[in-house]
């Protein structure tokens, strides 16, 4: 029996409720713009968290990552039949065949040093009526600027600040995993702005059809020590992002289309 949308982002196992949120963008997403039933690509799907959710929904889903760690672990925790995992590289998928009505790239662009490379391939892999669903930090946002930044600075100096951080973040309780990603190098190489995404976006002959919010402070410490134990302040934070400017925004969600 296919679950409701409810009982899918219930279902999860989402720690933050913006990561709830952007499964729900995402959902919304697919079911307003492709078929029932239609075949969705996740790239860079980590642990599946969000390919499973989309199988759920009863979508044919494919998930792929590079690491092999990751797709084992999700193919461990899989027993949809509409779903399966395997690993792909990039230059792997440029040359298939396969099209698919939706791609999703979520939370993928930001590590890569020449994502543009992988939109090029992303393109040639949608249905020419199908879409791209990006998800992205804001790179000027309060969390890429008050947290991630700082952390990318210290730990390339690796110097004794650094390794006090590292030993307040293990003492505060945060680790360098998240639920969706289990991998040792989660290092951001890109901070996009809304403008600089619509541009890259217009530069690899997509234009973006609709844009969304994720959150505000959730994920700013000392903010962040406080949410973390508080689902109702994740979801007041939510709220409240969606009041305020992107720029003000710690992440976007997003459709794109063909050109």
């Amino acid at each position: 029996m296919q679950l409701t949308q409810a009982q899918i982002l219930a279902s999860t196992g989402f720690t933050n409720y913006s990561d709830v949120k952007r499964l729900k963008f995402i959902l919304d997403s697919l079911q307003e713009n492709i078929p029932a039933g239609g075949s969705v690509l996740d790239v860079g799907c980590g642990n599946g968290i969000i390919t499973k959710s989309l199988g759920k929904a009863g979508f044919n889903v494919k998930g792929i990552d590079i690491s092999e760690k990751a797709i084992e672990k999700a193919r461990s925790a899989n027993d949809l039949p509409n779903v399966n995992f395997t690993v792909v590289s990039a230059e792997e998928l440029a040359v298939s065949q396969q099209r698919y009505d939706c791609v999703i790239c979520s939370e993928v662009l930001e590590h890569l040093n020449q994502p543009q490379d992988l939109l090029k391939v992303l393109y040639q892999s949608l249905e020419e009526n199908g879409i791209l669903v990006v998800t992205v930090p804001n790179g000027q946002g309060p969390r890429e600027f008050f947290v991630t930044r700082p952390i990318i600075t210290l730990q390339k100096k690796n110097n004794l600040l650094w390794k006090f951080v590292q030993q307040l973040k293990t003492a505060l309780g945060y680790s360098g995993t998240t639920v969706q990603s289990d991998a040792t190098d989660l290092t951001h190489i890109q901070f996009f702005t809304k403008k600089s995404l619509n541009a890259l976006a217009e530069d690899n002959l997509f234009h973006i059809k609709k844009m969304g919010k994720t959150n505000f402070v959730e994920n700013v410490f000392p903010f962040s020590f406080l949410t973390k134990r508080s689902t109702l302040l994740q979801k007041l934070d939510c709220i409240i992002a969606d009041f305020l400017p992107y720029s003000l925004n710690s992440g976007f969600v997003s459709v794109w289309k063909k050109k």
